[in-house]
């Protein structure tokens, strides 16, 4: 996997364009070591470069396989009405709810994933710190996972809420929930990616402190 991106030293997450040449270069260097890519992601034109200069390099054909919009948190805001309830650390007692929201997940967008207690230590989900938010009668009712700080970065993923109980807040509470355990846990940014076709995340990331920074592309490849 080839992916692009920049933390600047003293200031916010920022993206270092790739040229064409310079996506050249890369491939050929990376040809020329004998690797064999199954994607790239990068910020869209970038990925797109390198996509081609792969593609002349080793005749792997590349496939548009995802667009996504990258988000950075600036001011963080709790949205408002706040519905009742907390914000909790998911235990291992959660563990068989874990599993089967995240299956829901990905059904819900096309990930061909098997989740369960063999599987889940190989899955991208399963080295990521979770957040409940749950009623104040203790029922959970969403979920937000998010990344170990790596360079002072962490980023949300994924968010999930079963789909009767979306429409009522809890997304956005549990976002900001789990948002705050990472800059809590010494995160200097705090990154998340959103569909951009889903005007309802993409307006309720907006509502609570995340700003876009730019559209992302991952490029499958075959041979």
């Amino acid at each position: 996997r080839a992916v692009f991106y920049r933390r600047t030293r003293h200031g916010p997450l920022s993206l270092t364009p790739v040229s064409p040449a310079d996506a050249d270069a890369l491939a050929a260097r990376l040809a020329g070591l004998g690797l064999v890519l199954p994607v790239v992601s990068a910020a869209h034109d970038t990925a797109t470069a390198f996509a081609e200069a792969w593609q002349r390099r080793t005749g792997a054909t590349p496939t548009l396989s995802t667009r996504i919009r990258l988000y950075r948190l600036d001011t963080l805001t709790a949205p408002e009405p706040v519905p009742a309830g907390r914000g909790r650390r998911v235990g291992e007692q959660d563990r068989e709810q874990l599993f089967r929201w995240h299956r829901e997940f990905a059904a819900d967008v096309g990930e061909d994933v098997t989740i369960d207690a063999d599987t889940w230590a190989d899955t991208r989900f399963g080295d990521k710190h979770y957040t409940f938010w749950e009623t104040p009668d203790g029922t959970p009712v969403s979920m937000a996972g998010m990344t170990s700080p790596v360079g002072g970065m962490v980023r949300v993923d994924p968010v999930y809420t079963p789909a009767h109980l979306r429409g009522r807040g809890y997304a956005g509470a549990v976002t900001v929930a789990v948002s705050r355990a990472a800059l809590a846990a010494g995160a200097k940014e705090v990154a998340l990616y959103a569909d951009p076709a889903n005007s309802t995340s993409n307006a309720l990331y907006r509502r609570i402190g995340y700003v876009p920074l730019t559209e992302w592309a991952v490029y499958d490849f075959a041979r």
